[in-house]
């Protein structure tokens, strides 16, 4: 447990200048609001957050985000803003006893001096339910602010009742232009930062590394930092940082999908989308990342198969078997010749004519049934399998199709007055919507 009074606090960034064995991105952490780069949203002028520490009235909240969006920094600055005693655990190492460790310092500070504390958690998911609800309470009289840090989305991953407790705070991942501005900061901060070693950084070898980044600040200053240390230092003393070298520096880059969160979640949505949209390029990238990012390529399979009836339909009957044969691809091949069964399977889909018609009217007839729609079946339609069915009319008068002309007889199946499948009128479904209305004329012809 690390505790930190604001004077603390102060002194401590003090001697994170000094001491330059640091990585740049603690040692440029920044000291104020102002320096806080990004989540404009959270902490602009005017949103609930900057409200709340002008007001000083600060409230429990989560702050959620991927890795490098600033979530601890912020909690220390909130902290620090508010006025507040400031305590860490990482909810990694951390126990029910350090907690309530923390909570006893915390009663005993807000008593004896009056002093609100601010409690930290970073990967504050990692904490069981009984762990999460030792905080409870405590959250709940005031005894301690908490500021909980996680990666993943609280709704799933933080017990409901202590979500109900805490203002949510989604961080998003920086920008291109933001992180280059951090890193142009670093270069130019003598105390704390690269100033004092005369580095000069181009322009592409900036955005380069802000790019691979994704959007991650901390990554971009640790990348920098490697560059500024390698790059050996030209004839006029200072050393420039080229694309070349940045791109030594940052080396390959790393995928940020989690596979049981929202990564997962938010790309087979925007994969599923990009298909129903018709747009091929965007479906592939959408499946490279997943593969790169070693998802399951058996759900993908199982996805498109999905897709093939809810959002092709009858515009193009094949698109099911194609996204079937892709399924019977990725199982008898495997990754990584597998992904070019995926490639064909995804540029297929993305590019067949679409229709949900078939999606919709099984809906639709759900609901029916749901809502109290149960229709008996007719006598007429009934299977007359035993004499005493016989009996009783099961099978009577059934016209069988095959013995009129065209293999249609106008007849009813017990489901009048509803249509629940409508074609389209794209791709196959054309014919299909000629074929029905020429039957719907022939039935009525041969019914008058």
């Amino acid at each position: 447990m690390e505790l930190f009074s604001t004077c603390d606090m102060k002194s401590g960034v003090a001697a994170e200048a000094a001491n330059t064995a640091m990585p740049l991105a603690a040692r440029m952490r920044p000291r104020t609001l102002a320096e806080y780069a990004g989540q404009k949203e959270v902490i602009g002028e005017g949103k609930l957050l900057w409200r709340s520490l002008q007001s000083g009235r600060l409230s429990s909240c989560i702050l959620y985000g991927p890795p490098g969006t600033g979530k601890t920094t912020l909690a220390l600055l909130i902290a620090r803003t508010a006025d507040c005693e400031f305590v860490t655990l990482s909810a990694v190492t951390s126990n029910v006893d350090d907690l309530r460790k923390a909570i006893a310092a915390a009663k005993d500070l807000l008593k004896y001096n009056g002093r609100k504390t601010t409690l930290f958690i970073d990967e504050v998911h990692r904490f069981n339910k009984a762990q999460q609800d030792v905080l409870l309470p405590h959250v709940e009289d005031g005894t301690i602010v908490l500021i909980g840090a996680t990666t993943q989305n609280p709704s799933f991953a933080v017990n409901a009742p202590l979500v109900s407790r805490s203002l949510i705070f989604r961080l998003v991942s920086l920008s291109v232009d933001e992180i280059i501005s951090v890193m142009k900061r670093a270069l130019a901060d003598k105390e704390r930062g690269l100033g004092a070693m005369s580095v000069r950084a181009d322009d592409a070898a900036l955005r380069h590394i802000a790019v691979i980044s994704d959007g991650d600040a901390r990554r971009a200053l640790n990348a920098l930092e490697i560059a500024a240390l390698t790059t050996p230092p030209g004839p006029d003393g200072s050393a420039r940082i080229t694309l070349e070298t940045a791109e030594e520096s940052i080396q390959h880059k790393a995928v940020l999908y989690d596979r049981d969160g929202d990564g997962h979640y938010d790309t087979i949505s925007a994969f599923i989308k990009s298909l129903r949209g018709s747009d091929p390029d965007a479906a592939l990238y959408w499946l490279a990342k997943m593969i790169e990012a070693g998802e399951d390529v058996r759900f993908i399979a199982r996805r498109m198969i999905i897709f093939a009836s809810e959002d092709i339909g009858n515009a193009d009957p094949d698109a099911l078997t194609v996204a079937v044969s892709c399924s019977h691809a990725v199982e008898y091949v495997g990754l990584p010749e597998a992904r070019i069964s995926c490639a064909q399977a995804v540029t297929y889909l993305a590019t067949a004519p679409k229709s949900n018609a078939s999606y919709i009217g099984v809906e639709e007839a759900l609901k029916d049934v749901r809502e109290g729609r149960t229709l008996d079946v007719p006598d007429h339609l009934r299977n007359p399998a035993t004499a005493a069915s016989k009996r009783m009319g099961f099978g009577e008068d059934y016209k069988y199709p095959h013995d009129f002309d065209g293999h249609v007889v106008d007849q009813s199946y017990g489901v009048s007055g509803k249509q629940y499948y409508r074609p389209d009128g794209i791709g196959y479904e054309k014919v299909i919507a000629e074929r029905l209305a020429q039957w719907k004329r022939k039935r009525k012809s041969s019914g008058s």
